[in-house]
């Protein structure tokens, strides 16, 4: 069984390996201005804390490209606005392959149905480099509910609670679909983060709750959570008993997925440098172990494949929203 503490343990082990690296120059590719890259350390942000999907992803990559390009990739934490913040950090940058960052597709297939038209990120601002892996969702409720599946929500005659992790992601758009498509009332309770998320469900605050499964698997296997749904196109290896949204009768389909991307206009030689790196990352026998331990489903595509999927969920999911009227900007 996965624990917490095998996982941040683990985990903590690639952090410290990644930030130790050793800045030196390799003679692989070239930025465009005469200088070999990477030239010294490589800014990697990422748009969450410390300790959550994307951050411990994003140090697992880090630690792979330093063994490959013999150079340091620190991970710099700069959480907000579902990664905006950090995002924003690297469409500034120098378009020169020292500032990256692994990006989530939510913040541009669902934050741009949340917010404001002049705080949404625009793809055109990045190139995207490789795809990393999908991070699946789950929705789950406390033994004390009695929902064993989505027909009891559906035979509730109540509102229904759900917690999500934050206004324009994943869990937000997977939970409410799924509750506008069922045809039940009910209300959403955004929380900063799966850990708050987690919490509340555990606590019977919120009826359910949409989290990745990498934060709820421990729970789920120890009898503390009941899953009722996952959201990918078919079940998830790590969860194999529950039924997708889609078996279940309901044209529901949503993942998290992340990939490497960096300033529009970086040299060619570059991306293939990066890409290159972290494509014999993805063949270690460690990297490996890593998706296991935290539940992620490879999804390592070429940056014009990931591109085409972000375009077709962004339709998707606008054409959704607007069918059932949701409105993620509240909640």
């Amino acid at each position: 069984m996965r624990t917490t503490t095998r996982l941040l343990t683990a985990t903590a082990g690639v952090a410290a390996l990644a930030l130790s690296a050793c800045g030196v120059s390799n003679t692989t590719g070239g930025s465009g201005d005469g200088e070999e890259y990477p030239s010294g350390n490589v800014e990697m942000y990422v748009g969450a804390s410390a300790g959550g999907s994307s951050d411990l992803i994003s140090r697992a990559v880090s630690k792979g490209l330093s063994d490959e390009l013999g150079a340091s990739f620190p991970v710099i934490n700069q959480e907000g606005a579902n990664g905006a913040l950090a995002a924003n950090k690297v469409a500034k940058a120098k378009a020169d392959g020292q500032t990256i960052a692994i990006q989530n597709a939510s913040l541009f297939a669902i934050t741009p149905l949340a917010v404001s038209e002049d705080e949404v990120t625009d793809l055109d601002d990045f190139d995207v480099v490789q795809g990393v892996s999908r991070d699946d969702y789950v929705m789950v409720t406390g033994p004390k509910s009695g929902f064993k599946t989505l027909d009891d929500i559906k035979a509730a005659n109540k509102k229904i609670t759900y917690g999500t992790t934050g206004v324009g992601t994943g869990a937000q758009l997977s939970c409410g679909l799924t509750y506008a498509s069922a045809d039940v009332e009910a209300e959403a309770v955004p929380f900063d983060g799966g850990a708050p998320a987690l919490t509340a469900v555990l606590g019977n605050q919120v009826d359910t709750a949409c989290i990745q499964v990498g934060e709820a698997i421990e729970n789920i296997e120890s009898g503390k959570l009941t899953p009722l749904s996952v959201f990918g196109p078919e079940r998830v290896e790590y969860l194999p008993e529950v039924p997708t949204a889609k078996e279940q009768g309901l044209d529901v389909e949503v993942a998290q997925y992340r990939f490497m991307t960096v300033p529009k206009g970086t040299p060619d030689n570059v991306k293939d440098t990066i890409a290159e790196a972290m494509q014999a990352t993805f063949k270690t026998e460690e990297y490996q172990a890593f998706n296991k331990q935290n539940s992620l489903t490879p999804m390592e595509i070429s940056g014009d494949e990931v591109v085409a999927q972000l375009e077709e969920d962004k339709t998707r999911f606008a054409d959704l929203v607007e069918q059932y009227g949701l409105d993620l900007g509240q909640g």
